[in-house]
C-alpha cells in the first residue's frame, strides 16, 4: 500500500511514521518563525526553477503540455543537472577499467500536492559502448538530435556522444550519454493530442540534454543545435 505526502509515494509501512511526523510539524507550524519560513520556501516554483537550471522556455511550455500546470514542487538541491555532471565524471574513469557504466536520476519533476499532473523522472545513463545503428522500441518516433533521439507520448531519449576535458580521454573514446524523460508510475495510454504530447517529451528531453553537454564542456555540446528537432532520423 502506498501513501501520497505532500505528491510523493510512501511505501505503506512508514505511512503511521509520516503521517504523525507530518501533525507535529504542523502542529509546530502553526507558531510561526522558522516554520513558517520553511512553508513559504516549500511554496510551487515556476518549471525554469527546476533540476538546477535545465529547463529552457521551450521546455516550460512543453511541460505545461504534458503536466497541465505551470506551477511545480521546487526539487532538491541535489536534483541539479550540475550535480548529475558530477556523478557522470566520476563515473567516467572507472570505464577504460572494464567498468560498464553507470546511471542515476538527474531530477524528478512533481506537480503541486494536491494535483493530478504526470510526475516525471529526468534520467542519465553513461558509458563508452556506441550505441550505432541500435533501433529504439516500436513506441518511439526516431528523432535527428544528437548520436539518436525518439520520443513517444509518455518519454522520450536523447544520446549524446561527449567529448570534453572533464571526461578525461573522450577525444578517443567519447563518452556516449543517454538522457531520458518519462512519465512515472503505473503504464496507461496517452490521452489528448499524442503528437503535441511527443513533440513536448522531446523538447524537455532536448533541454535538459542540452544543459548536460554545457554542464560537462561536451565539445560542440554534442552536435546539439539549440532547439529540439522533430525531423524523423
Amino acid at each position: 500500500m502506498l501513501m501520497l505526502i505532500k505528491g510523493r509515494r510512501i511505501p505503506g509501512g512508514l505511512s503511521g511514521v509520516v503521517v504523525a511526523a507530518s501533525l507535529l510539524v504542523g502542529a509546530v507550524g502553526c507558531g510561526g518563525g522558522d516554520e513558517g519560513a520553511k512553508a513559504a520556501d516549500e511554496k510551487p516554483v515556476a518549471a525554469e526553477k527546476l533540476c538546477g537550471g535545465a529547463v529552457s522556455t521551450e521546455a516550460r511550455k512543453a511541460l505545461e503540455v504534458i503536466t497541465g500546470s505551470t506551477r511545480f514542487e521546487k526539487t532538491d538541491e541535489t536534483s541539479t543537472v550540475a550535480h548529475a555532471a558530477e556523478e557522470m565524471i566520476g563515473v567516467f574513469s572507472p570505464l577504460s577499467n572494464g567498468s560498464s557504466g553507470g546511471n542515476g536520476d538527474v531530477c524528478r519533476i512533481y506537480t503541486p500536492a494536491g494535483t493530478t499532473g504526470d510526475e516525471l523522472r529526468v534520467t542519465w545513463h553513461l558509458s563508452l559502448r556506441d550505441p550505432g545503428n541500435e533501433k529504439p522500441a516500436p513506441k518511439f518516433t526516431p528523432l535527428d538530435m544528437g548520436e539518436g533521439a525518439g520520443a513517444a507520448p509518455d518519454e522520450a531519449f536523447v544520446g549524446l556522444a561527449c567529448r570534453g576535458e572533464k571526461l578525461p580521454g573522450s577525444a578517443q573514446n567519447p563518452g556516449h550519454i543517454r538522457i531520458g524523460v518519462q512519465r512515472m508510475g503505473m503504464p496507461k495510454e496517452a490521452e489528448g493530442d499524442i503528437e503535441a504530447l511527443t513533440r513536448a517529451y522531446a523538447t524537455v528531453t532536448h533541454s535538459v540534454s542540452l544543459a548536460v553537454a554545457k554542464q560537462l564542456g561536451c565539445e560542440g555540446e554534442a552536435g546539439l543545435g539549440p532547439r529540439a528537432s522533430f525531423e524523423p532520423a
